[in-house]
């Protein structure tokens, strides 16, 4: 079964620190419990999601990588 993600952003064409730096406020505007599904083309955003989701305790469901471009699926948890 799909999850379906309460929000979407679309960081592609954004290079780092930008991708995190708009997923960290976008999150503020979820409530706990909720997913975001975030899409990347930054090289660096393979280690910088992961990093940032480990850093500030929500959950990375996935990752998963299409052609170039990234797609992470968050869950927040604080």
């Amino acid at each position: 079964m799909a999850m379906i993600p309460n929000d979407t952003l679309d960081a592609c064409g954004l290079l780092c620190p930008l991708p995190v730096l708009k997923l960290r406020k976008r999150l503020k505007s979820l409530g706990i419990g909720e997913v975001i599904a975030m899409q990347a083309d930054d090289p660096a955003a393979i280690i910088d999601v992961p990093h940032f989701c480990a850093e500030s305790g929500h959950d990375l469901l996935s990752a998963t990588d299409t052609g170039g471009v990234q797609t992470y699926l968050i869950r927040k948890t604080l």
